[in-house]
């Protein structure tokens, strides 16, 4: 870890430790918000790049080459 990743930590933490119990919770909550919000964008990605295989004779076709020059 950097010295600036250490210190925004630290920061991140200073910041937590100041705020009332009552709010520690919604924290928490957050956190684990932005991390299955990065899960579900990874999962996303994974899906799409699944599904590109089998759609591409869909997508690539004579009839749609129209639509690929818009």
């Amino acid at each position: 870890m950097s010295s600036q990743e250490c210190n925004v930590e630290q920061a991140i933490l200073e910041k937590i430790r100041s705020l009332p119990p009552e709010s520690i919770g919604l924290v928490e909550d957050f956190i684990g918000f932005l991390i299955q919000r990065g899960e579900d964008r990874i999962l996303t990605q994974a899906a799409s790049a699944l599904s590109e295989a089998p759609f591409q004779n869909v997508w690539d076709n004579p009839e749609d080459t129209a639509y690929d020059r818009l």
